[in-house]
């Protein structure tokens, strides 16, 4: 049985990251791509904090996965349902389609 990932819409995305009760958004690019530029509120997921954030998230808290194009937070999404969160989403189109349709809504460091 193939697991599927949920996706979330770019400007779903940024209307949830607006919101009062805004999403986690994880950043999964390298440290260099997030340093230049990540949504704010963002933070870095990798193979080095990823035991932190894990035990540090509460496991229905809805998660947005970031990556460039929308394609390798897919794998991460389901990685992170795999270890037991339930409401995790792969954002389309990733941080280079945010940053061109929002790029009022880019932090940099």
């Amino acid at each position: 049985m193939t697991q599927s990932v949920r996706h979330i819409a770019l400007s779903e995305a940024h209307q949830a990251w607006a919101s009062d009760k805004p999403p986690l958004f994880v950043d999964i690019r390298d440290p260099q791509s997030f340093h230049a530029g990540h949504i704010p509120t963002a933070q870095p997921l990798n193979n080095d904090n990823i035991s932190e954030f894990l035990a540090n998230t509460d496991k229905d808290a809805q998660v947005i996965v970031v990556c460039y194009h929308g394609i390798s937070s897919q794998q991460a999404a389901l990685v992170l349902e795999a270890q037991g969160l339930t409401h995790v989403s792969s954002m389309d189109g990733g941080f280079t389609a945010w940053q061109t349709a929002y790029p009022d809504a880019v932090e940099q460091g």
